[in-house]
Order: structure tokens, then C-alpha cells, then sequence
């Protein structure tokens, strides 16, 4: 062999042994034993010779060998990937730990990155990886053939593989690549390819053929151990974290895959891209026959509405969940209902990238299609799918009657899975709501149920489901017009739109207040509207006489009068002159051109409030706060409202209808606006001194009672009233009468109660609201005429536009306006008022009520339209 060996330590620490008169040839270097290579502090001995040395070497810390670790070497057989860390520093050992990350609210544990360096032989390109995965605390591995490098990735499953590209005579670096992607774990493994580095007179070779290969980077030959450092750290935070959260997915696949709720994944084109097995068993489809198909391709059930989708689309277009009841049509041709969950899922720019629909089967239908499917074993061969992500409800069809629904029995564990998909966001919680509770019992009964006892219950959810169960239903169309006209009008949501059609009217918010010469203090209120408000607490105040003397400004004068009657300025800690330009700018943005809906409409609610609350059943049930809330609330109760209904909003597609997603329209504006320009100026900022707490307090009554005047809820809210206050008030009076000393106060359980005191704010600003009817005969014929008035505009306005016409019968050319009062007081005023008159003993108002539908009932006999009897009579 000629002259003896020597032992060469290289600068990465490596030992050789070599002959030393023979050359540097790969071939004619030798290794030293394994045994040997224990000796000489725990490095192993590596050679450049390829097909000489193990194909996996796996690093290890000089500090922590085990004899565990030796054996498994020694039985390695040479081709096996040995388990050890990198080798650290001569000074210390790296203490490698598992980090965390997150993807979405899932929270993963990463273990310590681990590496695979693919080279054929040591150099200073290896040595400068292999010092960077031990500075980064890597797990590294080096495979010095192809076969063994794709072994020990089978094994390990490392995130990075560098692979050398520089022209190597053991490894084709991108064969090398493709048979490592050929692996099914390669799909979360980032590929780097180590190139040689180019020269001043060549031409930078394309990166497409790496690409192609499978290589996700590439590295220009730098042997320095910080640029191989640099490298690595970057694809750690950039590639392998991506991919680790990635591979998360799996996980969340597999539990869409077992869920027993029917789950749709669509693009925001509305294609879909996913269904589970139970939405292919739900639907009697297969995947195959749905993936990559519009939802406007399938068929659909013609028991839904016919302008649903489109409405639906709307919603969810705007990113706004939607959740109700749908009819889908399964492969067969029958029809299902489903409880239908659509959640819009906002992707990169803060767009809408898909929409995610989750499915469950109403009532017995569980039934019907667990036995089709078993009859069907093809159930994915020839099947299409319903578009069950075009799902709309409106939101107000969920209240309910607290008082008048039972909740016994519905906590039993039987229940717990019947629940809906639709309510899971009260899943975790420990209440449930008494619909539900109702909903449940009756699911469970029917299980059990002779099929016509069923069928029944089935018509019972229907019911709760989908009607406003306070709500009388409207007769046939051979009733009178003038009432279906009048009340659907003022009750339907509008939801009939023509594409193109918009109306927009200017938020009235930049009002000049320059004109309004306002006194400094009531004391300098000029004689005649001081005169006249001196009538402020008779139910026969004319807001008319104010209305002309203040030139069309009552409400300002007003308000200082009843505000300062009910020491408003007090309880909010705020001066005179600030209450002063708060009343200034509400009533600057009320519509003076309104026939109806103006300032003086305002200022007649406000004073028919403040009557109430001087009433003693109504003052002993509220505190100052629920008086303070309502005098706003009465005030600021239609600012800025354009002389049109709500359906006539959603109709033209307006830009409020749009804000507020064609629910309480309107009645979300006013409050909204009012808190607007209360805080926008300090000067008239009537809260900036209420404490917090109070504040909210305060703000929330607001709202509440100001959103009750939507005409939508009328009956829900009045027959709330009558359940929870008159019937037992006449309970407690009844059981008093019979006892000396009975107090004609409201009762103790009634004044203390807090749900009940929001159920009287909200009936006391109803009443106030359309108090008309109840007001003497003059006021209340001048209010009939500004209100038809105002409907004949927005006729004339939806015919100029071909809207549709909400009212027709408010037709200035045909309507009898005698026949429109009778309908009003019939359907919304006369129930209201006795409730209202029970509670708060108002003999003077019924019996004005009585005479005006007495006059009106008069005039419709007469065949007269007209406000007033004919001159003649």
C-alpha cells in the first residue's frame, strides 16, 4: 500500500485516512472502521469515495452518543438513514425544541425541521449546509447515492432536501428530484437545487428546467456558512411553514369527510369545488358529477319563493352570513327541506373567494332519505345538485313571544342532537331560546307520531319557521283593498325590486343653522309661542298653532319646554345652550318639504310622550333614565326620513336599503344619524359629560324604542305588551278587588321588572307614533291629510319610475281617504290603544277614537273621499 496512513482532520471537523504517496482520487481513499471512528471523539469518518462509505451519514452530537445510537449504526447495513441531530459546537450542546403555529384557530406543534443533503461527495458546499443546519438546530442527514437519498426521505419525511446540481458524476441532481416528487410525502417537502455559479462571460441559464423537475429553489454555489445559513432560515419562515400549515388541512378534510352535516364549498362564481359524503347521500349525487359545475346548472325546487335566490345572492354578495330554510331538489326529482347555513369566506384584497354552505334535513325528511339511499347503491352516477348557497331569511321572522311559549322538557339529552345547524351559535351556551325549546318537543313528538299527527306538527314548524307569528294573515284580494293596500304597504319589507331602478335621496346632515335666531333661555321665548305652550301638558295641544308661530321650527321650542318640564339637562349633566343646539341640529335635519314626516310630526310624538309619562301607572313603572330615553328617542324618531316607506326603499334599491340590508331601514337610519350629529360637534353634544355606563345604558333604550316603531313588528310588540302587562295586571287587580285597600298603582312584579319596563317604553312610543286617530277630530283630519299626501307623492313617484306601487290604492285620482283612516284604526290602532288604555287609564283618548271612526264611517257612507263633509250637508 506503500507508505503508512495518515489520519487528516479536514476544517469541518471530518476525519480522512489516506495513503499518503497515492493521490486524491475518490477510489484510492480509504475509511476508518466504525469502531475506530468511536475513538476519536464520536465523529464519524467519512471519505469521498462513493460507493465505499455508508450512503446515509447522520450527524450526531459528540456529547450525547448512546450505545442504543452505536448499535443501530453498526446494524445499518450502509444503507439505512441513521436518527441523530446535527453535531453542535465543540463548547455546547443545541437543545432543539418543537415550535408553534397557527392556521386559523387550529394550533399546531412543528417539530425541529429536518433536512436531507443529497452529495456525492464531502466538500466545502456540504460542509457549509451541514454547519448551517447545526447553527439552526436542524436535524440533518447526508445521502451520498440516489437510491439511498430516496430511502431516507421515505423515512424521515424532511421539509428541505438540498440536492447538488453542479454537474456531479454519482448524482443526476433532477433525476434525483423527480423520484423524490414522485413520493406521495414530496408534496410538502421544499426541493433546493445547489448550481455552480456562473461566469462573467456566460449567460444566466433559465431556472424552467429545475422547475419543471420538480425543484422549488434554487442556490448559487456559495460555500460560506452564513449565505447556506441565510438560505435555510428563509425557507423555513417562507415554504416550510406555508406547507406545514398546509399539510394542517388534511385534518380538517378528514373531519368535512365524517361529519354527519352536508357541507358545499363554491368559488364566489358560485362553482363548486367541494361536497362531503353526507351532502352525496343527502343529495343522492356523487362528487363526480358536481365538482366544477355553476350552482345556476342544477335543478331547482319551485317551492321556494321566486325572487329567493336573487335575494339571497344579494345578501351573501355583501359578505353578511345568512342562515333559514330552503327546498332543494335531490337526484330523484323529489323535494327536501333543508336548514341551510351560508358563511362568505373573505380570501386575499378582502374580497370573497368561496362560499361554505352547511346543510341539515328538516323534521322527518331524514326519513325519506335514508331510505332512498338505500334503495339507490349508484348514488354517484348520473346526479346534479341544487343550489342550496342561494339561501335568504328574513331576519325579523325570529321573534317570538317569550311569555306565551313553554320550555319545559327540552333540556332532556335526547334532544341535544336535534338541534339545528342554523342555531349553532348558541350551541355552547346554557340558554336556549324558547323557540327552540318549542321547535325541539315538537321534533321529538313527531318521531313517535301517527303520520297524520305528523303531517300536523309539520305544518306547526312551518308556521314558526316562516311567518311572523304575531302577525294576523291579510284576507283574500276580494277584501277590502283599502286595507290589504294599507297594510301590506306599511308591513312588507319590499323585497319586489326592478334591476336599474334607484332612488337615493341627500342626507339632509349639512344644514345651516346660521338662520335659526333661537332665544337664550326660555325666558326670552317670544309671547305668542310662550302663550301657547302653556297648553304643552293637554292632549288637545295644537301642534298646528305652534307649528305656524315658530315658522315651522315647534320642535326646538318644544323640546326646551318639556326637556326642562322633565329636568333632561340635569340628568345628563349638560347646560341649556348645548341641549339648545342639539334640539337646533335634529330638527335642521327633519325634511321640511315632508307633508307628514317632518319636525312637526316630531315635536307631536315628543308631546304625546311626555303626556304619557305624566300618567301615574306609566311614571311609577320607569326611572328618570327610561323618561330621558324615551323624550329622545321621540325626538330624533323619523330625522331625516325621505317621505317614503321602507318598501318603497327597497324597492328602488337605495343606498340605505343597501346599508342596512333591507331591514328596519329607515328606523336604523334615524337612530344612527342621531347619534351622528349628536357627537360630531361638541357644542351640541348632549352625552359628553354622561358617564359610560349610564351612556350605554342610555343609548341602547334609544335604539330599542326607536327601532319599535317599525310597522313590521306591530303586532309582536303588542300582543308581547298584552301577555306580559295587562293580563296579569287584570290577574292582580282581580285578585285585589275582593281586598280592602287595593292600590291602583302599577303592581310591584310589573314596575321592578326590567323586561317589562322595555315592553312599556316600547308600546308608550307606538302609541305616540300614530296617536292621530286619538287626537280631536281637527288634528286628526289635518294628520290624515298629510299622510295621504304624502303616500299619493310616492305613488306618483313609483309610476314616474316604474317601481312597483306599494299602496295603489293611495291613488290621488281614485283613493277615498275615509275608507284608508277606518282601515288603520281597524287593523293597527284600535287593539294597540285598548292594550295602552288599560294600562295607562286614557278615557279622553278612546273617546276621542271613537268619534273620529264614527266621522269617518260617516263620511264613507256618504260615498265621500274627501277629508270633509261636502259643504251642503
Amino acid at each position: 500500500m506503500g507508505c503508512a496512513p495518515s489520519i487528516h482532520v479536514s476544517q469541518s471537523g471530518v476525519i480522512y485516512c489516506r495513503d499518503s504517496d497515492e493521490s486524491n482520487s475518490p477510489h484510492q481513499t480509504t475509511t476508518i472502521s466504525q469502531g475506530t471512528a468511536a475513538t476519536l471523539h464520536g465523529l464519524f469518518i467519512k471519505t469521498d469515495a462513493a460507493d465505499s462509505i455508508p450512503s446515509v451519514l447522520a450527524y450526531q452530537s459528540r456529547h450525547t452518543r448512546t450505545n442504543s445510537r452505536r448499535d443501530r449504526r453498526e446494524n445499518s447495513g450502509g444503507h439505512s438513514c441513521i436518527e441523530a441531530e446535527t453535531q453542535t459546537s465543540q463548547t455546547s450542546v443545541k437543545k432543539v425544541s418543537a415550535t408553534e403555529e397557527r392556521i386559523g384557530p387550529m394550533r399546531l406543534t412543528q417539530e425541529p425541521i429536518q433536512v436531507l443533503l443529497v452529495f456525492d461527495k464531502e466538500d466545502s458546499q456540504s460542509d457549509g449546509f451541514w454547519w448551517a443546519c447545526d447553527r439552526a438546530g436542524y436535524r440533518c442527514n447526508i445521502a451520498r447515492t440516489p437510491e439511498s437519498a430516496v430511502e431516507c426521505f421515505l423515512d424521515k419525511h424532511h421539509e428541505i432536501i438540498v440536492i447538488d446540481s453542479r454537474h456531479s458524476r454519482y448524482i443526476e441532481a433532477e433525476a434525483v428530484c423527480r423520484s423524490v416528487r414522485a413520493t406521495k410525502p414530496a408534496e410538502h417537502t421544499v426541493i433546493l437545487a445547489v448550481v455552480p455559479q456562473t461566469q462573467q462571460d456566460q449567460e444566466e441559464s433559465s431556472v424552467l428546467p429545475l422547475l419543471n423537475a420538480g425543484f422549488n429553489r434554487r442556490y448559487v454555489e456559495n460555500s460560506s456558512v452564513t449565505a447556506c445559513y441565510n438560505e435555510l432560515i428563509q425557507i423555513e419562515h417562507g415554504e416550510v411553514r406555508s406547507l406545514f400549515k398546509l399539510r394542517a388541512c388534511n385534518s380538517v378534510f378528514t373531519a368535512l369527510e365524517h361529519c354527519q352535516e352536508a357541507v358545499e364549498i363554491t368559488s364566489e362564481d358560485h362553482v363548486i369545488q367541494y361536497v362531503n359524503p353526507a351532502f352525496e347521500k343527502m343529495m343522492g349525487y356523487h362528487k363526480g358529477e358536481l365538482i366544477g359545475k355553476e350552482l345556476t346548472e342544477l335543478p331547482k325546487s319551485d317551492k321556494n319563493r321566486a325572487d329567493l335566490l336573487d335575494t339571497i345572492n344579494t345578501c351573501i354578495k355583501k359578505g353578511k352570513e345568512w342562515q333559514g330554510i330552503y327546498y332543494a331538489r335531490r337526484k330523484t326529482g323529489d323535494s327536501i327541506q333543508q336548514h341551510v347555513k351560508i358563511t362568505p369566506v373573505i380570501g386575499q384584497g378582502g374580497k370573497i373567494r368561496h362560499f361554505v354552505s352547511i346543510k341539515k334535513l328538516c323534521s322527518d325528511n331524514n326519513k325519506q332519505v335514508h331510505k332512498t339511499y338505500r334503495e339507490d347503491k349508484h348514488i354517484g352516477e348520473n346526479s346534479q345538485s341544487e343550489s342550496q348557497s342561494l339561501r335568504h331569511k328574513d331576519r325579523r321572522k325570529e321573534s317570538v313571544d317569550v311569555r306565551s311559549i313553554t320550555s319545559r322538557g327540552s333540556d332532556a339529552p335526547s334532544l341535544q342532537n336535534r338541534r339545528y345547524s342554523s342555531m349553532a351559535r348558541i350551541h355552547s351556551m346554557t340558554i336556549e331560546a324558547p323557540i327552540t325549546k318549542v321547535i325541539n318537543i315538537i321534533n321529538s313528538a313527531q318521531e313517535n307520531s301517527p303520520v297524520t299527527v305528523a303531517e300536523a306538527l309539520d305544518r306547526v314548524l312551518e308556521i314558526l319557521r316562516t311567518t311572523e307569528l304575531y302577525s294576523p294573515q291579510l284576507g283574500s284580494k276580494d277584501d277590502d283593498p283599502h286595507t290589504n293596500d294599507l297594510v301590506g304597504g306599511l308591513m312588507s319589507d319590499g323585497l319586489r325590486r326592478l334591476s336599474g331602478n334607484e332612488y337615493v335621496f341627500s342626507k339632509n346632515m349639512t344644514h345651516s343653522n346660521s338662520h335659526l335666531v333661537m332665544p337664550v333661555t326660555l325666558n326670552d321665548i317670544p309671547p305668542r309661542i310662550a302663550e301657547l305652550l302653556d297648553d304643552e301638558e293637554q292632549w288637545d295641544f295644537n301642534i298646528f298653532e305652534l307649528e305656524a308661530a315658530t315658522h315651522k321650527r315647534p320642535l326646538t321650542y318644544l323640546g326646551l319646554k318639556i326637556f326642562a318640564r322633565f329636568g333632561v339637562c340635569e340628568f345628563l349633566d349638560c347646560t341649556e345652550a348645548t341641549m339648545r343646539s342639539w334640539l337646533q341640529v335634529i330638527e335642521a335635519n327633519y325634511h321640511a318639504s315632508n307633508s307628514y314626516h317632518n319636525s312637526t310630526h316630531a315635536a307631536d310624538v315628543l308631546h304625546a310622550t311626555a303626556y304619557f309619562l305624566r300618567k301615574e301607572r306609566v311614571k311609577g313603572s320607569l326611572d328618570q333614565l327610561d323618561e330621558v330615553a324615551a323624550l329622545i328617542a321621540a325626538t330624533v324618531h323619523d330625522v331625516d326620513h325621505p317621505g317614503r316607506t321602507n318598501s318603497f326603499l327597497c324597492n328602488a334599491g337605495s343606498e340605505l336599503a343597501i346599508l342596512y340590508n333591507d331591514t328596519a331601514v329607515l328606523e336604523s337610519h334615524h337612530t344612527a344619524l342621531a347619534f351622528q350629529l349628536t357627537a360630531r360637534d361638541s357644542k351640541c353634544n348632549i352625552f359628553k359629560n354622561t358617564e359610560r355606563t349610564q351612556f350605554r345604558t342610555l343609548r341602547q333604550a334609544i335604539i330599542d324604542m326607536v327601532l319599535a316603531t317599525e310597522m313590521t313588528r306591530h303586532f309582536e310588540h303588542v300582543n308581547k305588551f298584552v301577555n306580559s302587562i295587562n293580563k296579569p295586571m287584570a290577574a292582580i287587580d282581580e285578585s285585589s278587588s275582593n281586598s280592602e285597600g287595593s292600590d291602583c298603582e302599577c303592581p310591584a312584579s310589573i314596575k321592578n321588572s326590567p323586561e317589562n319596563r322595555l315592553l312599556i317604553k316600547r308600546m308608550m312610543i307606538k302609541c305616540a307614533d300614530v296617536a292621530n286617530p286619538c287626537r280631536p277630530l281637527e288634528l286628526c283630519i289635518e294628520w290624515a291629510g298629510r299622510i295621504s299626501e304624502e303616500y299619493f307623492a310616492q305613488t306618483d313617484e313609483e309610476k314616474r319610475q316604474g317601481l312597483p306601487v306599494v299602496m295603489p290604492v293611495f291613488d290621488r285620482n281614485t283613493c277615498s281617504i275615509p275608507k284608508s283612516q277606518i282601515s288603520f284604526i281597524d287593523y293597527f290602532i284600535t287593539d294597540m290603544f285598548d292594550a295602552w288604555d288599560a294600562f295607562a287609564n286614557l278615557p279622553g283618548l278612546m273617546q276621542n277614537l271613537a268619534e273620529n271612526y264614527k266621522y269617518w264611517k260617516t263620511l264613507d257612507e256618504m260615498k265621500c273621499k274627501s277629508l270633509r263633509h261636502p259643504p251642503d250637508l
